[in-house]
């Protein structure tokens, strides 16, 4: 990736997280804020790089998907498309506001860049299996990508959808994990120990790399298909959770949390 290039996303990067502060100050309630922001990077690989999709035209026939499995990281995911102009402002400010589409948990909208609907765990890896097999099928040459939350691995239906896409030689889906190492209620380790998570889905059959999540150089070379091999790709992305605001960086509270005026204007201060 060239040095402008690199500039560019890296200003996208800042100017999502400013725009994820302010959704969740604005909607007046709590917000998932830690797992948005340990994302950020990725999404602005993606849809700053990588994905190749038309504003003009979303449900533009041949474009690459986007599966967020773990639905609690919306605030990323929605200023992205913000960012990369899928959505508006007026349709993101409304965050979590009464009558408002754009809730804690993605809604299915094609026509705003949202493919599927997501709340409880566990289940986008199995509907990006069933994108990608379509895929094949019908002899599409998109790409699917899902991205997935560590501690959203503990659930078996992710290790079901893992079986199935290396038994059907999905090479055209790639999965993330947004590794941030942090759930709702303390350190993933703590919770169940998963250390060893690219040895697991490795022996599933998978290409593996593991990354610096907010490396993105290197999300950019690794957000592609490992050619000739007939296996499914997953980046396993070492983040940190609440990334670029001091007080919410590995701080399990802020899993979900408030802004009180105080602490909107120092992640404000900090941002800029």
């Amino acid at each position: 990736m060239d040095k402008n290039k690199s500039i560019e996303l890296k200003k996208s990067a800042e100017k999502m997280r400013t725009v994820m502060i302010e959704m969740g100050y604005r909607c007046g309630s709590s917000a998932h804020f830690g797992g948005g922001l340990s994302m950020v990077e990725i999404l602005v690989a993606l849809y700053g790089h990588v994905l190749n999709y038309r504003n003009d035209v979303p449900r533009w026939e041949d474009r690459d998907r986007f599966i967020l499995s773990k639905g609690h990281g919306v605030l990323g995911f929605y200023a992205a498309l913000y960012t990369f102009g899928l959505i508006g402002k007026k349709e993101i400010m409304s965050f979590q506001q009464n009558e408002s589409e754009f809730i804690a948990h993605p809604i299915m909208d094609l026509d705003f860049g949202i493919e599927s609907s997501n709340g409880s765990l566990g289940h986008g890896l199995s509907l990006g299996v069933g994108i990608a097999m379509a895929a094949k099928l019908k002899k599409k040459s998109f790409k699917t990508f899902v991205m997935l939350g560590d501690g959203e691995c503990n659930e078996g239906s992710v290790w079901e959808a893992v079986m199935c896409a290396s038994h059907h030689k999905l090479d055209n889906l790639i999965a993330i994990v947004d590794r941030n190492s942090m759930q709702n209620d303390g350190e993933s380790i703590d919770i169940m120990n998963f250390s060893s998570i690219e040895s697991v889905w490795r022996g599933f059959g998978w290409n593996v790399a593991s990354i610096d999540g907010h490396d993105l150089d290197a999300l950019v070379e690794n957000l592609v298909p490992v050619k000739n091999t007939d296996k499914p790709t997953v980046i396993i992305a070492n983040t940190v959770k609440g990334k670029g605001i001091s007080f919410m960086e590995n701080v399990a509270s802020w899993h979900h949390g408030t802004l009180t005026q105080k602490t909107y204007d120092q992640a404000i201060e900090e941002l800029e």
